[in-house]
């Protein structure tokens, strides 16, 4: 993972919720709820001043520090929108805008968790059944062993395939490949656990590939049509939306990378290795705004699950061992963990996902209904390592 990068995305959202807060927030363009926003996504008005105004001069000095191609964002507090904006190009010559669709990698790990929680919430299923009951050709007793809570909150033990020394160089030379989940399962099952399930923590990309076929398996539903009937339909995300192709809804923010050694466009490589099939996702900034309020709040969830999407057991955990080096096992605390498909910073309800020249962050403060959405794309200078 690409840390710097991240927090720098991170310091950004920080300060743009000091200055909304800081000043008394007022609507920048249409008077449009974060629950009903109208089609298409569009910017607001050209602040004048105020916390709007401040929110747009962080983001263009980002824009530069960062080598940014584009930046699109959106704040909004209570619903209410502080601001809506798009900055820099899409392609050359042709202007970034807010209603751009991007993909949004593991903002979709995080509708998967609220979807298993939901579940647990009807009584389908219990956090700690064992997935050999719907997924029972896992190798080595895995079935027995990894639970659905293991899954959800990545403490399975399972290698995360992305890290192994081959993937990487195979995605690389042939970026339009389409993997199968076996073919990216087979590659985490076929080498020993970091460690013994439910032990420790680690980001496993595994982890969330099985989660897909096991809500699949429990509920006899598709994952791109169960997350719409569970996550995305009740929060309203009418441009949220999977694909099993690597075609992206128009008008398209179009991407760019460094990561082959020369600067080219990535829009169209294939994402298929990200996550489970049926959540391959893409979405617009008003969508990811939108979804940052609804699973950071906990609105469809019960008082239970929602302590559980923040805490599911991994504070505490994340030690290195022989077996899970000190970059993928990193230290769980109560300030920063990893919940149920969601990431704990503070007070801090985010997602953060970054991969084939595309980087996003929707972060939610729940002590001050604050939501930050911000979607970028790599100017020629910015390099990426493969990672989500």
């Amino acid at each position: 993972m690409n840390l710097s990068r991240r927090m720098s995305l991170l310091r950004l959202a920080a300060v743009t919720a000091l200055l909304a807060l800081g000043t008394p927030v007022t609507t920048a363009g249409a008077a449009v709820s974060d629950g009903g926003h109208h089609r298409p996504c569009v910017g607001s008005a050209l602040p004048a001043g105020g916390p709007a105004l401040d929110v747009l001069r962080i983001a263009e000095q980002a824009k530069t520090e960062m080598d940014l191609k584009s930046v699109i964002l959106r704040v909004t507090v209570d619903g209410r929108e502080v601001i809506t904006s798009a900055l820099g190009e899409s392609m050359t010559g042709v202007p970034a805008e807010p209603d751009m669709h991007f993909r949004n990698g593991n903002v979709a790990i995080s509708y998967m968790g609220t979807a298993l929680l939901r579940l647990v919430d009807e009584g389908t299923v219990g956090l700690d059944d064992t997935v050999g009951r719907w997924l029972p050709d896992l190798p080595h007793d895995l079935g027995d062993r990894i639970t659905l809570r293991m899954l959800g909150a990545s403490t399975s033990g399972l290698v995360d395939y992305v890290t192994t020394p081959e993937f990487g160089p195979t995605v690389y030379a042939n970026p339009f490949r389409q993997w199968t989940p076996e073919e990216l399962v087979g590659i985490s099952t076929s080498r020993d656990l970091w460690y013994d399930p439910g032990t420790n923590w680690s980001y496993s990309h595994a982890n969330f590939v099985l989660l897909g076929a096991a809500l699949e398996k429990i509920t006899g539903t598709r994952l791109d049509v169960l997350l719409r009937q569970k996550v995305t339909g009740p929060l309203g995300l009418r441009e949220t939306r999977n694909s099993f192709t690597p075609d992206i809804p128009t008008p398209v923010l179009h991407a760019f990378t460094a990561e082959r050694g020369t600067y080219e466009e990535s829009t169209f490589w294939n994402p298929s290795w990200t996550t489970a099939p049926g959540a391959v996702e893409t979405t617009d900034i008003c969508d990811l705004a939108r979804g940052a309020v609804g699973i950071g709040s906990g609105e469809l969830l019960s008082p239970s699950a929602y302590r559980e999407l923040l805490d599911p057991g991994t504070v505490g955990l994340g030690h290195p061992t022989d077996k899970c080096p000190a970059r993928f096992c990193l230290p769980n605390t109560e300030a920063t963990h990893y919940g149920m498909g969601v990431v704990i910073l503070d007070d801090w309800i985010s997602q953060h996902p970054l991969f084939f020249g595309y980087s996003a962050s929707q972060d939610y403060l729940p002590c001050e209904h604050l939501a930050i959405a911000v979607s970028t794309t790599n100017g020629p200078n910015l390099f990426d390592q493969l990672v989500l």
